[in-house]
C-alpha cells in the first residue's frame, strides 16, 4: 500500500501533536503511533513543566540546567529553552491546559537540583493534562490523520534526502507513506529495559534505523535512572513517584530508618546514593516517607501516587513506602541542530528521540516537557520556512 501526505510525523507524544498544531494547516500530515493515542510516554509525567518565573530566575534557571547536566549541555539550546519557557507555557493554556493557581497567579513547586520553585503543575498528572488536551486539539484539525498500531519499520532515503517512511499496520499490513518532510518524534528506548518507567513498545526504533542509515547520533550512553519508583515483585513498567514529592519534602530512609542522602541532589547522585545503601542493608528497596509532608497537601497535589500506593496496599499517609532505581529517560538519541533538523535533508527530530543537547548527561526534573514542546515548535516553524522558500523559488521561476 502507497500512501502520499506532506508531512509525517511518527509519534503522538507531546513533540509530535505540538509539531503538528504548529505546521500550517494547509499542509496535509499523517500521524503515526506504535499502538494507541495514548500510550505515550508523554501521558505519565507526573511532577511538572518548568518555566522562567521572571528575567531575575534566568541565571539560577540556566545554571540548575547546566549543573545537573554536568555541564555538558550545548549551551545554545539551553538559552532557547529557557527564553521560549513562556511563550510555550501561553500556547498551553491557549489550547486549554489547566495548571494550578494560587492567589497571585500560577502556583510553583520544585523539585531536585532546582534551587527554587519554577515547575508549573496539574496535581500528580501534568503530563496526562498537557498530551490530552494537544491531541484533542489535533483530532478537530482537517489536515491531520492518525494511524494507530502501525510501526515505522525503516525510512525512505532517496540520494541523502529523506522522502517519507516505510510502516506495518495492524490492519492495513506494509506502507509506503511518501512525504516532503519527516519528523521523527517515537519517544524513548524504555522498552529495552527490565525495569523501566516507560511504556514496553518504546524501544528506540528511530535510533536503530538511523544508525543503519549512517544519521549522526550524540551520547548513546546517557540514559537517566530515575531514584524513585514503587517497588514491586510484579513484571512490567514501574511506576514512578514523582520528584516533586521529594521536592514537597518526602524523605528517604534505610532499613533503620535513618536518612541518607539529600532527597533534592540531582537525580544520578540520588540514584547512586540509593544503590549503594541498598547494597549496604542487603535489600532490593529503600524506604520514601512522606511524614513532613501535611495531608492536605498529600492528597491535593498526589492523588493519582496516593491512589496507585492503595492499590498496591500502602497509604503514603501512615506509612513508608518501598522505592527503588529504575531506567526513566534517554538524554543521547539523533543529533538535531537549534531547528530540530537532522544530518539527513527532510528530516527531523524532535522529544526523547532526538538529542539537541539541552539535557546534557543528567537531565534537570521537569524540562523534558519543556523542552520537547520548544523544539517541535521550532522543527514545525523550520519546515513552514522551508516551504516558504520552495514556494518563492517557484513563483521567481
Amino acid at each position: 500500500m502507497e500512501m502520499k501526505t506532506e508531512v509525517v510525523i511518527v509519534g503522538t507524544g507531546v513533540a509530535g501533536l505540538f509539531c503538528a498544531l504548529n505546521l500550517p494547516r494547509d499542509k496535509q500530515i499523517l500521524m503515526l503511533t506504535k499502538s494507541d493515542v495514548e500510550s505515550s510516554d508523554s501521558f505519565l509525567a507526573q511532577g511538572g513543566i518548568c518555566v522562567l518565573r521572571d528575567e531575575d530566575d534566568y541565571d539560577s534557571y540556566f545554571e540548575d540546567t547546566m549543573k545537573a547536566g554536568h555541564y555538558e549541555n550545548r549551551r545554545e539550546s539551553v538559552d532557547i529553552m529557557i527564553r521560549s519557557s513562556r511563550e510555550i507555557i501561553d500556547d498551553l493554556v491557549g489550547y486549554g491546559v489547566e495548571f494550578e493557581r494560587s492567589k497571585d497567579g500560577f502556583a510553583y513547586t520544585r523539585e531536585g537540583a532546582h534551587s527554587t520553585p519554577r515547575i508549573l503543575y496539574h496535581a500528580d498528572i501534568t503530563g496526562k493534562e498537557i498530551t490530552s488536551k494537544l491531541l484533542a486539539q489535533v483530532k478537530r484539525l482537517k489536515n491531520v490523520t492518525i494511524l494507530e498500531y502501525t510501526t515505522m519499520t525503516d525510512i525512505i532515503e532517496k540520494n541523502g534526502i529523506c522522502t517519507g517512511v516505510l510502516a506495518e499496520s495492524e490492519a492495513d499490513g506494509k506502507i509506503e507513506i511518501y512525504a516532503d518532510f519527516t519528523v521523527l518524534a517515537s519517544g524513548g528506548i524504555g522498552g529495552n529495559y527490565k525495569h523501566s518507567t516507560n511504556y514496553p513498545h518504546l524501544t528506540g526504533d528511530a535510533i536503530e534505523i538511523s544508525k543503519k542509515h549512517g544519521i549522526r547520533l550524540e551520547h548513546l550512553d546517557y540514559v537517566q535512572i530515575h531514584p524513585t519508583t514503587l517497588y514491586s515483585r510484579k513484571p512490567g513498567r514501574r511506576f514512578l513517584i514523582s520528584e516533586s514529592v521529594r521536592g514537597e519534602g518526602a524523605v528517604l530512609y534505610n532499613k533503620k530508618g535513618e536518612r541518607f542522602v539529600n532527597e533534592l541532589l540531582p537525580r544520578d547522585v540520588v540514584t547512586k546514593a540509593i544503590h549503594e545503601q541498598m547494597e549496604k542493608d542487603g535489600t532490593d528497596f529503600v524506604w520514601l516517607s512522606m511524614e513532613h509532608i501535611d495531608k492536605v497537601t498529600i492528597m491535593s497535589h498526589f492523588p493519582n501516587i496516593c491512589q496507585h500506593c492503595l492499590e498496591e496496599g500502602y497509604d503514603v499517609t501512615r506509612e513508608y513506602i518501598p522505592v527503588v532505581p529504575a531506567q526513566h529517560y534517554f538524554m543521547g538519541g539523533i543529533w538535531v541542530d537549534s531547528d530540530s533538523q537532522t544530518s539527513m535533508d527532510s528530516l527531523f527530530a524532535v522529544g526523547e528521540t532526538s538529542c539537541n543537547g539541552v539535557h546534557g548527561a543528567n537531565r534537570l526534573a521537569s524540562n523534558s516537557l519543556l523542552e520537547s514542546l520548544v523544539f517541535a515548535k521550532r522543527a514545525a516553524a523550520k519546515v513552514k520556512e522551508m516551504y516558504g522558500a520552495e514556494t518563492q523559488k517557484e513563483e521567481t521561476a
